[in-house]
């Protein structure tokens, strides 16, 4: 595996770069007719299947055996030389739609289900973050690492708002609160993939979310191990990115949130 582990990260490199200037090239030139909704507040544009088809295809030319699961299109799930890309086209979408420029492209690559290798750009301000398993996590090829406030009260946190699940609304509103009231200030982007590149280059010190898809964290999971931080689901285990919620911060930092997390979700998810 290691023999091409470079031609795997530049794969996704490649990918990456050309999804990134489909979505620049329609910025603000999406129409009605261009956006479907798949569920309440969850959105769809042609940019994304776009970007996704153009990041598929890039990869299907170097590993056409390779399993593929992306957000939009395609659920193969099989497992061929136990390899599988993990792909975002555009995480953000309804920031893309408004104009609101926070968005990314998300490619991640695990192997027999450990991710070994993440990509996430940022393609408004050309920021590329890359990792592979033990080497390493950088940001357009500089070394980054995780902050190192280790307390509540110091630190500046992100999180997403659950509008996939907003059933749960009330008690993640809870520890939102819980959370404000003993951090220096929170923050909410509306692109999971850029908060945890945000955490592990150490831009925020840390992150929680809940119902992600596989795509927005696989890439980041593996940026922010390399860079020093700790990534779990909200029990404390490993299982965040089969859940889709999601703790992230310098190890001292991790384990201060993860107790606020367990307060009040414990026993309900992630047990």
């Amino acid at each position: 595996m290691d023999g091409h582990s470079n031609d795997l990260l530049n794969v996704a490199i490649k990918a990456a770069r050309l999804a990134g200037e489909v979505i620049l090239a329609n910025i603000g030139g999406l129409t009605k007719d261009d956006i479907n909704q798949k569920k309440a507040s969850d959105f769809v544009t042609k940019v994304d299947i776009e970007s996704e088809n153009v990041i598929i295809r890039s990869i299907r030319e170097s590993f056409p055996h390779h399993s593929i699961l992306a957000e939009e299109s395609s659920k193969d799930n099989k497992e061929r030389d136990g390899f599988q890309w993990i792909i975002d086209p555009l995480d953000g979408t309804t920031n893309y739609i408004h104009g609101y420029p926070v968005f990314s492209v998300s490619i991640a690559l695990a192997f027999k289900g450990d991710v070994i290798a993440g990509v996430i750009l940022d393609p408004l301000r050309n920021e590329l973050f890359t990792a592979e398993k033990g080497k390493g996590a950088f940001m357009n090829n500089n070394p980054i690492r995780i902050s190192e406030v280790g307390t509540l009260k110091d630190s500046l946190i992100s999180t997403g708002f659950p509008f996939r699940q907003k059933d749960i609304i009330d008690r993640y509103l809870m520890l939102f609160k819980n959370f404000f009231y003993k951090v220096s200030d929170i923050r909410r982007a509306g692109s999971a993939a850029i908060d945890l590149a945000y955490v592990a280059s150490g831009r925020c010190d840390g992150f929680f979310e809940l119902g992600l898809g596989p795509w927005d964290i696989a890439a980041g999971s593996i940026i922010i191990k390399e860079a020093g931080g700790v990534i779990t689901d909200f029990g404390g285990g490993d299982d965040f990115v089969t859940t889709g919620n999601v703790v992230t911060g310098p190890p001292a930092l991790h384990e201060e949130m993860l107790k606020e997390v367990k307060k009040v979700f414990a026993g309900i998810i992630d047990k």
